[in-house]
């Protein structure tokens, strides 16, 4: 057999230069019937042997039957029920031929390409970091990310929130918008969280956060991830990115950590997809968004408690300390991301301001709390340490 230099020179020669056939196989040394063959063959040769047979080729027509009456019965599930009839070939040929025909028995989901008008929508999504965030006083917790990404130009951004629930979902999807910097039309999330109420619905928190921001709600139907493709690819690019090799020092390091890698990373590099910068298409976009309401909705948690003996409040599993002047009054105490504070009811003077702390079994005094507890306690002390006068009743002389 010629190789494929030897075919090409042969013919060069042959049809070129126009060289009898015993000459070419005086040249090259070939048998003058390999000469014809390289000649009258329009194709370059290449070694092929007969096809062998399959040990599952008495078995594609039960394969069939199984994928007609199950297109997704799983492979391993086939190659069991083949073992049964006698089938003894291995896991790769099996997976290798029931990938080959199962399009025949399962239409196969197609995708569109999406394309985003600017300022339309943006895509939100909840990413747990693999690692506990230090909260201080030597603890760490678990903590949730809300990713939004815009779905025109891909900008993205970030905050850290400590649960699931509304109030901090929201907030941290407030975060991301005064990250951005201007409103879409329209918020996108699954169905997952506090920001689903079921069946399509979104919940009253988010309704209610939509309504004051004059934004639509959009929830996506169930088991449909690629419908927010955007946000699922930058979220991939933030665990892949931004926290391997990083340290932290509480929540409030995270997150100007995260603050600085989207705008020093994230919006500013080339993107593969629209060969441009993020931040640059976003000029653009800007223009067709509206500015966002000042001030932001209000997402505090409120209650109303009434003071105890023992001054202190419970949030999150910590002890905020209240104005023991208050002791038996109804005080309304204020939750945000960062601070706790409350003002009684009655008279409106504040009971309490203290930072939030998101570490757990905390009891936290505030000095001027600590002081007047100390005052009262040694007020009391001293009523109970001064002589009582005892009231003794005089005789009349008449009597």
């Amino acid at each position: 057999m010629v190789s494929v230099v030897e075919w090409a020179e042969i013919r060069r020669m042959g049809l070129v230069q126009g060289l009898s056939v015993r000459e070419i196989a005086r040249r090259t040394g070939r048998h003058r019937d390999t000469v014809r063959a390289a000649l009258s063959s329009a194709e370059p040769p290449r070694y092929s042997r007969p096809a062998r047979g399959s040990v599952l080729d008495l078995f594609k027509d039960e394969v069939h039957r199984l994928l007609g009456a199950d297109a997704r019965i799983p492979s391993q599930r086939i190659r069991e029920l083949l073992g049964e009839q006698g089938y003894g070939g291995g896991k790769t040929i099996t997976d290798d031929y029931v990938r080959e025909v199962r399009p025949l028995f399962l239409m196969a989901r197609t995708y569109q390409r999406t394309v985003y008008r600017p300022g339309e929508l943006v895509q939100l999504d909840l990413w747990q970091p693999a690692r506990e965030v230090p909260v201080g006083y030597g603890q760490t917790r678990a903590g949730y990310v809300v990713i939004a990404a815009l779905g025109f130009s891909r900008l993205g951004a970030g905050a850290l929130v400590f649960s699931k629930e509304a109030p901090d979902v929201l907030w941290g999807v407030w975060r991301c918008l005064w990250s951005i910097g201007a409103l879409p039309q329209t918020l996108v999330c699954d169905r997952g969280g506090a920001l689903h109420a079921g069946r399509g619905r979104p919940s009253d928190a988010f309704a209610s956060f939509c309504g004051a921001l004059g934004v639509a709600p959009r929830i996506l139907e169930p088991r449909d991830c690629q419908a927010k493709g955007v946000v699922e690819r930058l979220q991939g690019y933030v665990e892949t990115s931004f926290e391997p090799g990083r340290t932290f020092v509480n929540e409030l390091d995270f997150q100007d950590q995260l603050d600085s890698w989207f705008s020093e990373r994230a919006n500013v590099r080339l993107h593969r997809s629209l060969r441009q910068r993020p931040v640059d298409r976003f000029q653009s976009e800007r223009e067709r968004m509206r500015a966002l309401p000042a001030p932001g909705p209000d997402l505090d948690r409120r209650f109303v408690v009434r003071v105890a003996p023992q001054p202190y409040v419970r949030i999150d599993r910590n002890d905020y300390s209240l104005d023991p002047r208050l002791v038996g009054r109804r005080v309304e105490v204020r939750v945000s991301q960062r601070e706790v504070s409350a003002i009684c009811l009655d008279s409106g003077e504040p009971a309490c301001r203290h930072r939030r702390v998101f570490a757990t079994h905390q009891t936290l005094t505030a000095p001027e709390h600590q002081q007047m507890l100390d005052a009262l306690r040694h007020e009391r002390r001293e009523r109970e340490r001064a002589p009582r006068e005892v009231d003794v009743e005089v005789r009349s002389l008449a009597r």
